[in-house]
C-alpha cells in the first residue's frame, strides 16, 4: 500500500504543474509565463519542476495528451462503427462531453493559435477534425447534406469557443450547441430520421 502512495503523489504534482500552468497560460498568456512563474506558483524549487517537465512545451504538449485521449478513444471507436445516423449522433455526444472536460485547455487553444500552430499540438487538432469530419460527412449525399455534417462538428466548438461569455449555465450552452449540431446531423440523413 505505501508503495502506491508515492504513485499518486508524484501523479498529483504533475496533475497541480499541468492545472497551474494552464491557469497562468490563459491569464498571462504562454509566451509571457515562465517556468519560474510556474514553480513559485505552485510553491516548489525549478528542480521540482524540472523533475516532471524540462519546459513549457513539454506541460502543454502533456496536457493536451491527456486531455484529448478521449477524443482518440473516440475515433478508435467510430471506425470500427457502422456510418449511422445513431453513430454519428453518438460521436456528437461523446465529442461534446470531451471538449467541456477539456474546456480550459480548448480555450487556451483556441486564444493561442500562433503558439498552438508553432508547438506539435497544432497539427495533431488539425488531423483529429478531418478524421472526425470524415466519421460525419455523408459519403454519397447532397453537398448541403455533407455541409450540414461538418457544420454540426463545428456547433460543437461555437459552443464552446464563441458563446462562453453567453449569461448562464455552460453546461446548457453545451447541451443547446449539442442539440443544434444533432438536428444538423439528422437532416443530412433523410432516410435514416
Amino acid at each position: 500500500m505505501s508503495s502506491s502512495s508515492p504513485q499518486r503523489r508524484r501523479g498529483d504534482t504533475r496533475q497541480r504543474i499541468q492545472d497551474i500552468a494552464l491557469e497562468l497560460f490563459v491569464e498571462q498568456g504562454y509566451e509571457k509565463t515562465s517556468l519560474r512563474e510556474i514553480a513559485e506558483r505552485l510553491e516548489v524549487t525549478k528542480a521540482a519542476l524540472y523533475y516532471h517537465f524540462k519546459t513549457k512545451e513539454d506541460i502543454i504538449i502533456s496536457l493536451f495528451e491527456d486531455v484529448t485521449r478521449p477524443i482518440d478513444e473516440l475515433i478508435k471507436w467510430a471506425e470500427q462503427q457502422p456510418r449511422t445516423l445513431e453513430t454519428k449522433r453518438e460521436v456528437l455526444r461523446r465529442y461534446s462531453e470531451a471538449m467541456a472536460a477539456g474546456a480550459a485547455l480548448y480555450r487556451f487553444m483556441q486564444e493561442n493559435q500562433a503558439t498552438t500552430r508553432e508547438l506539435s499540438i497544432g497539427e495533431t487538432v488539425k488531423k483529429r477534425l478531418y478524421r472526425l469530419v470524415e466519421l460525419l460527412r455523408t459519403d454519397d449525399g447532397p453537398l448541403t447534406d455533407q455541409v450540414r455534417c461538418v457544420s454540426a462538428l463545428f456547433t460543437l466548438h461555437a459552443g464552446m469557443m464563441f458563446l462562453q461569455h453567453v449569461e448562464g449555465d455552460p453546461e446548457e450552452t453545451r447541451l443547446a450547441a449539442l442539440e443544434v449540431a444533432t438536428d444538423l446531423i439528422t437532416q443530412a440523413h433523410h432516410e435514416d430520421s
